[in-house]
């Protein structure tokens, strides 16, 4: 049940980046390719995603206990957006030992409602016709009158892989069943995992997209609960993929939060 990873750089201290949902490790590879000129870069598939194992549920406590398996030798930097972001905290709260500093990208520790789009993209992802696809031209056309958003569209055609065994020869590389069935955890806050737990006492970077509603001033509490040492950065021109849609800000803060 390891998780998927791929590693960059040879030198300094590590850092882990976690992908958020319907996406890859991979995702994080213009900015990890930067860090990794003075880091050790692991991108992480997280279960359901990826080249990831599909267990039988999502749930935060495995992810994160997956995680912490792949830091055996001491301590490493997280960097967790959205979904990530929610592990990595998840990470940092159950075995602190493994995480020396945590960066927490547009995302809080608080549940969020499971009515968002992404209900309406696993349905739309689950009802194409894969048998009609030849090309990825084809999926893109297919998924189109669903997810009008090319940027989105694109985004989530990026786990539609070519599958010999698969009818019609392709297969979507995340686990859409178990995601959509589970979207009310991903989407929530599981408190009650983490009963008895003290506050995560390292340091914590929380980066904001200055157009994104997932880090709100009313969610700045429950940050401050679990995560007494966050500092909190907003990229004024960055939506929820802050990562992407700025990486050069988002590289030149994670540089400083690193001490580089």
């Amino acid at each position: 049940m390891t998780l998927h990873h791929t590693a960059l750089g040879t030198t300094g201290s590590r850092v882990v980046f976690l992908h958020g949902l319907f996406g890859q490790g991979k995702n994080w590879t213009q900015v990890a390719k930067q860090v990794a000129e003075k880091h050790q870069v692991l991108l992480v598939d997280l279960p359901h995603h990826g080249r990831s194992p599909w267990p039988e549920r999502f749930d935060f406590v495995e992810a994160a206990a997956q995680v912490a398996e792949l830091l055996p030798d001491g301590p490493a930097t997280v960097v967790g957006h959205s979904l990530g972001g929610k592990v990595a905290m998840f990470l940092a709260l159950m075995h602190p030992e493994r995480v020396e500093r945590l960066c927490v990208a547009d995302i809080s520790p608080v549940s969020y409602e499971a009515s968002r789009e992404f209900p309406g993209y696993i349905s739309a992802m689950q009802a194409m016709d894969l048998t009609q696809v030849v090309q990825r031209s084809d999926a893109d056309r297919l998924l189109e009158p669903a997810v009008p958003d090319t940027t989105v569209r694109s985004f989530l055609l990026q786990n539609l892989r070519r599958d010999p065994a698969a009818p019609g020869g392709w297969s979507w590389q995340m686990n859409l069943d178990v995601l959509g069935r589970d979207l009310p955890v991903i989407s929530g806050w599981p408190e009650e995992q983490l009963a008895g737990r003290p506050p995560y006492d390292g340091p914590v970077l929380w980066l904001a997209g200055g157009r994104s509603d997932y880090v709100k001033p009313e969610y700045d509490a429950a940050m401050d609960r679990w995560f007494p040492r966050n500092r909190k950065v907003t990229i004024k021109d960055a939506g929820h993929w802050l990562h992407s849609e700025r990486p050069d800000i988002f590289v030149e803060v994670l540089r400083q939060f690193l001490g580089d």
